[in-house]
């Protein structure tokens, strides 16, 4: 059966022809004289597409199209019109038209905007779906042939675009491929990245942008160049779920995108305070003990110096934002509400940062909520819960404002997070953290050929609380449990979003500058 379109013209008598061509072409057309009669037709039978005059008494074109827009918002609507006045045309965009035609116009004419129309994501289904397996062997050619960090950001990147393009065009039966092809690029870079990271964090010069460098090297170069700067960091942020929103923001934003990578463990305690204070873990304990913790507390109570950790890095900097700076964590609505108060006050900071925890929180409520695991029970769906979540967010209400206010804005994260299918089990004493994708203590013991066992913190740029304590990173998909319980947490944890390990979905961050438009 061929699409089904409605023309509403006063005219329609005369446009037979054009009529017979389309119904020629394998279109059934039904017709309406008036705005009236095309409404009460849209509201008995499923049009593919609409056809509409935009000169016609009574209900007039744009007055049927706003109609048309209340109750059936998602039917492709063609405007066809005598005139190509900037006014009518701003009007007739804004109330969500998807195409028009200026008469006159040729029946080919039509039947190219309808084919546009109704046909485009069945052409463009063919097309991703036939690119997606073109460039499949090249893609493990490169994963094989990776040799810098720059081959894994562009690997990673365009792994990232096939899984959502797969995901909003073509079968979904690919994205299991996507996903297999994902976790063979882990299993090398976590090879890579075992034999590297060492050298990278003590000077090497092949070392990617690491979470120490990110404000020097990223941040501060905008606030040198604007009056004021919003840096906000989204916790546990994925690049898949940054892509995400990117076209939300459009609108209001010019973006600069890039990437980096977060250091080890890529978990809050340590990373995030990496970010803020410009300093690897082990220079923070030696150089400011009082604001680095260790130990079982929750990660949350590892980050509670942020805004000294980032005051001290400014003022080495000798950075205009030093004593200048305004410092917010977002974990709750009151929260959210003190930022949005402040906010229109605070003109004459240099830089205002941010934090905000409810992507963290979220995906590791998940674990524990049934109806969570419902709405998202894997990554494609859990990255469509975070965009719907974004654009009702205080925090999209904030982007908005700083682009009304022409301030510059930085998004970034500070790691991302695993879909972790795989336990592994890890000995150790009672004190060892209990994180899932990496632990601290004394004498662990770990399978090595999934587990990076830092046995000497310290060459690594970690903190050690005791002589013997080692650190356990796993790699892939693989989370750490106990033998005690072993099946108990390895039902808990299986499926379920980590971080602190080594994979690309949680070492290669997004990176954004947000000039308004």
């Amino acid at each position: 059966m061929g699409y089904r379109v409605l023309w509403i013209d006063d005219n329609i008598d005369e446009l037979r022809s054009h009529i017979l061509f389309l119904t020629q072409k394998g279109y059934r057309v039904d017709g309406a004289a008036n705005g009236r009669d095309g409404l009460a037709m849209l509201g008995k039978i499923n049009y593919d597409a609409v056809l509409l005059d935009e000169m016609m008494p009574g209900l007039g074109g744009l007055e049927t199209l706003e109609e048309i827009r209340k109750k059936h918002a998602h039917v492709p609507v063609i405007m066809i019109t005598k005139s190509e006045a900037d006014d009518l045309m701003t009007k007739a965009i804004g109330r969500r038209i998807d195409d028009y035609l200026v008469k006159p116009v040729s029946p080919l004419q039509i039947q190219a905007a309808l084919k546009k129309q109704v046909e485009a994501r069945k052409l463009t289904e063919q097309q991703v779906t036939h690119d997606y397996l073109t460039d499949f062997n090249a893609v493990g050619d490169r994963i094989a042939a990776a040799r810098t960090p720059g081959d894994w950001e562009g690997i990673y990147s365009d792994l990232v675009a096939w899984g959502m393009d797969l995901f909003r065009y073509s079968d979904h039966g690919l994205l299991s491929t996507q996903a297999e092809q994902m976790a063979a690029a882990n299993l090398v870079l976590g090879k890579y990245v075992r034999e590297r990271y060492r050298d990278w964090v003590n000077g090497a010069a092949d070392a990617p942008l690491l979470s120490p460098e990110v404000y020097r090297e990223l941040v501060e170069p905008e606030v040198r160049g604007h009056d004021q700067v919003l840096w906000v960091v989204v916790d546990c942020m994925r690049l898949d779920q940054w892509r995400m929103v990117e076209p939300v923001l459009e609108p209001f934003f010019h973006l600069e995108r890039r990437l980096y990578w977060s250091i080890l463990p890529s978990a809050t305690p340590y990373a995030r305070n990496a970010l803020f204070a410009g300093l690897y873990p082990l220079d923070i304990a030696r150089g400011y003990p009082a604001l680095w913790h260790t130990g079982q507390q929750d990660d949350s109570s590892r980050n509670a110096y942020e805004d000294k950790l980032l005051a001290a890095q400014l003022e080495r900097l000798a950075s205009p934002a030093a004593g200048r700076f305004r410092y917010f964590k977002i974990s709750d609505a009151r929260d959210t509400d003190s930022l949005r108060r402040d906010f229109a006050s605070l003109g004459d900071v240099r830089l205002v940062a941010g934090v905000y925890n409810f992507l963290d929180i979220m995906a590791h409520g998940r674990s524990q909520s049934a109806i969570l695991k419902e709405l998202a029970p894997d990554e494609a769906a859990f990255r469509t819960l975070m965009r719907t979540w974004f654009e009702h967010s205080s925090l999209f209400d904030l982007l908005k404002e700083a682009a009304r206010r022409g301030s510059t804005v930085v998004v970034t994260t500070d790691h991302g997070s695993l879909f972790c299918r795989r336990a592994t089990k890890i000995r150790g004493n009672r004190e060892a953290s209990t994180n899932v994708r990496y632990k601290f203590g004394d004498n662990l013991t770990v399978d090595e050929k999934r587990v990076l066992l830092i046995k000497n913190p310290a060459d690594y740029k970690l903190p050690p609380n005791s002589a013997i304590e080692t650190y356990a990173i796993t790699t892939e998909n693989y989370y750490l449990v106990y033998p005690t319980n072993y099946h108990e947490y390895e039902r808990l944890y299986r499926d379920s979003f980590q971080h602190g390990g080594i994979s690309l979905e949680e070492l290669i961050c997004p990176f954004a500058v947000l000039r308004p438009r």
